[in-house]
């Protein structure tokens, strides 16, 4: 199942399970930075009660920087929360600004949508 969401996310591709189901795994390329990125994650965890999925970054852009990359995000009716858990390969790589922004952006073009 592939899928362009938005403009700020190019292609959304299913590569095996499901959309919100434990073990899938997907695939979207995104803009960030004025650029076309790769994020390849599986979907490590959905807790239906407290309305969050925790995405663990498998392949892609961030895995350059990091070496390891993990996404939870949470859902409520008034609020989105996104946590961002990662751990840089040196001292100076620099914290993932960028990537948080996109998702600050996201959550205004997904929020546009329901208002």
């Amino acid at each position: 199942m592939e899928e362009k969401l938005n403009s700020k996310v190019n292609r959304f591709e299913i590569h095996q399970g499901g959309i919100i189901k434990v073990d899938s795994i997907v695939s979207l390329k995104y803009y960030a930075d004025g650029k076309m990125k790769i994020l390849k994650e599986v979907i490590e965890a959905v807790d239906y009660k407290k309305k969050s999925i925790t995405w663990k970054v498998i392949e892609g852009d961030l895995l350059e920087l990091y070496n390891s990359f993990t996404i939870i995000s949470s859902f409520e009716p008034q609020w989105t929360t996104w946590t961002l858990a990662y751990e840089k390969k040196t001292a100076a790589t620099p914290d993932p600004l960028a990537f948080l922004g996109y998702f600050i952006e996201l959550t205004k073009d997904i929020e546009g949508h329901f208002l």
